[in-house]
């Protein structure tokens, strides 16, 4: 299709003009035509918008970048800082529990106050993907496949993109974190030790995770329960061990009742929230243990989800209580207290008239829970959590570059 334009042009020269420049003509259409469709070839399946394609470059290179939480995520903030020429920009480093560097970067131009947008590099395990989880395909449709690719590596460049073509008098922030997927150490490190934050104090902080560009209100914050039953290895057929396992059994009933309670008792629901109940979600580790073997150790991890409606009083004493019961040792490790604005408030107003689409409150949790120390947060961005977590994640281009101006027009807003 692209030589179709500098065909007819050819022929319209063909039959008006002399024969020599008739054929010059047709040389340089001919020459136009064959670059054109080299460059297109050469970065898209199909023709896209110069502010596509350069948050699809900054995106794929993300994408082909391995960042599991579990990793360090480096090489992700090395290709992103060389984006923010003509912003101030702040490296925090620190190492996660496991040892392993981490980094985020703070960005501002333009002075203080204004908005921030923030957004997080690190990604999910690649749990049950058939293709490179890392391939940054970019498909003929403009969809760029890979973990990540939606949550949340796309959003977060075209949060880039629109920043930094801002007229440099506007104040805006980035705020690039890490471990949103896990620990939220990564907001943790800007809300308590980044100078250039605490210097420049934005007014708003638009969290760009993928809801379909709907701002989101409020959220769900989670408590994760890590409970250990002990027990002693031992060949199971000599009788002389003892499985974990049956400690943890009785433990295991009890919060089963804990979780059909959320499920029934409109006291511990959220009615503003879809779905209402809070998630209670168990995972069991029996660390590899063969099944001859009796378990020396069983490890039950639950990711218990509340609102700032709900007192999460009841599930914390219940978990405890259980666990004093049978012999399970439980450990608490909370994110941060569930972020939710009013209806009301100026910068939600703000969000759902620029998007055009209702304000709405959303079950999983973001780095809001902890940014909310430094100024209200919303969420929105382009994307669908709906497919993120999931194999074959993927994200349209054109979805993205059309979030840049409506994230544009908030930071004028705020300026």
């Amino acid at each position: 299709m692209r030589l179709v334009p500098f065909l007819v042009a050819t022929l319209v020269a063909f039959i008006v003009a002399p024969p020599v420049a008739t054929l010059f003509a047709l040389l340089v259409a001919l020459l136009v035509a064959l670059l054109v469709a080299l460059v297109g070839k050469r970065v898209y399946p199909n023709a896209m918008y110069s502010i596509e394609k350069t948050i699809a470059d900054l995106a794929r290179d993300l994408v082909m970048m391995d960042s599991r939480s579990a990793l360090s995520n480096i090489p992700n903030a090395d290709r992103i800082e060389p984006e923010l020429l003509g912003f101030d920009v702040e490296r925090v480093d620190y190492n996660d529990a496991a040892g392993v560097q981490k980094r985020v970067l703070i960005a501002n131009r333009g002075g203080a106050g204004g908005i921030a947008f923030s957004g997080h590099m690190d990604t999910v395990p690649e749990t049950g993907w058939q293709e490179d989880p890392w391939s940054g395909r970019i498909d003929k449709h403009g969809v760029l496949h890979g973990l990540g690719s939606t949550d949340m590596k796309g959003p977060v460049a075209a949060a880039i993109v629109a920043a930094r073509a801002l007229p440099a008098s506007v104040p805006v922030t980035l705020l690039i974190t890490t471990d949103e997927e896990t620990t939220k150490l990564g907001a943790r490190a800007i809300a308590e030790r980044s100078d250039l934050v605490r210097r420049v104090q934005p007014k708003a902080i638009l969290v760009v995770e993928p809801t379909i560009m709907r701002p989101v209100r409020g959220h769900r914050s989670h408590i994760q329960f890590t409970c250990v039953a002990e027990g002693v290895q031992a060949h199971s057929s000599t009788g002389k061990g003892r499985n974990a396992n049956w400690t943890m059994v009785p433990f295991l009933a009890d919060l089963k009742a804990i979780y059909d309670r959320l499920l029934s008792d409109p006291a511990l629901q959220d009615q503003a929230y879809d779905p209402p109940f809070s998630d209670f979600n168990v995972i069991i580790d029996n660390h590899g243990t063969a099944v001859n073997v009796t378990v020396p150790l069983a490890t039950v991890t639950i990711k218990y989800r509340y609102s700032a409606g709900v007192d999460p009083s009841f599930v914390r004493n219940a978990v405890r209580q259980a666990g004093e019961r049978h012999g399970v040792a439980v450990r608490e490790n909370e994110e941060g207290s569930p972020p939710e604005l009013p209806a009301e408030h100026p910068f939600v107003r703000q969000c759902a008239d620029l998007s055009g689409k209702p304000t709405i409150t959303a079950p999983f949790g973001t780095d809001a829970s902890i940014l909310q120390a430094i100024a209200p947060c919303v969420i929105m961005g382009p994307g669908d959590i709906g497919i993120a977590h999931k194999p074959n994640e993927a994200v349209s281009i054109p979805e993205l570059a059309a979030a840049v101006p409506v994230f544009q027009a908030l930071a004028q807003r705020f300026a």
